[in-house]
């Protein structure tokens, strides 16, 4: 996926300035596809460029003058096309797998302060999604918000595994540190 088509979603949920959507994009698409302010307001000159969006000035009152943009018929066709491509499951690269596979050359325990700080990271992030559930997706939902929904539901489910995964590599270090220390002794 390119940020592009991000963007182009995040525009037609509602149009916006580069300031709003980078904001915007934070709290909401950013939490599956980070992109930089910068790399945001890139696109956005590209995207202008390729008549995918069309901006509109609006002028401050107290702030300076902001663009406003819209997603135009070619950005619409531009999301169709993207969309109906197939896309392949993205694998993961992840550092902590590596240092955990190779913790059997080395001192396992040594991980066990990396692991809680992954484990409270991901509480943290789940508490998070379970507060915009709460805010944002009670009651009956029109087809926007429970295609939103949903991808908030993929969200918690994937902290959910990760809390449990930790949970697990934890005891399992930890029974690693617990066994060393009976061997040891004489």
């Amino acid at each position: 996926m390119a940020l592009d088509h991000a963007l182009l979603v995040s525009l037609l949920e509602k149009p916006s300035s580069g300031y709003e959507l980078a904001r915007r994009f934070d709290r909401s698409i950013g939490y599956f596809w980070h992109a930089t302010h910068q790399q945001i307001y890139r696109v956005l000159s590209r995207m202008e460029a390729s008549d995918w969006i069309a901006a509109e000035v609006h002028a401050g009152e107290t702030a300076p003058d902001s663009k406003v943009f819209t997603v135009t018929k070619e950005g619409r066709a531009e999301l169709l096309r993207w969309m109906a491509e197939p896309v392949e499951p993205e694998g993961t690269r992840d550092a902590l797998m590596v240092k955990l596979r190779g913790a059997a050359f080395g001192a396992p325990d040594d991980l066990i302060p990396e692991l809680e700080h992954h484990r409270a990271t991901h509480a943290n992030r789940l508490t998070c999604y379970r507060v915009i559930e709460a805010r944002d997706f009670a009651g009956q939902l029109d087809r926007q918000h429970a295609l939103q929904y949903q991808v908030l539901k993929s969200g918690i489910r994937f902290e959910q595994g990760w809390l449990e995964w930790c949970e697990e590599a934890l005891d399992l270090l930890h029974s690693f540190k617990h066994n060393n220390s009976t061997r040891t002794r004489p």
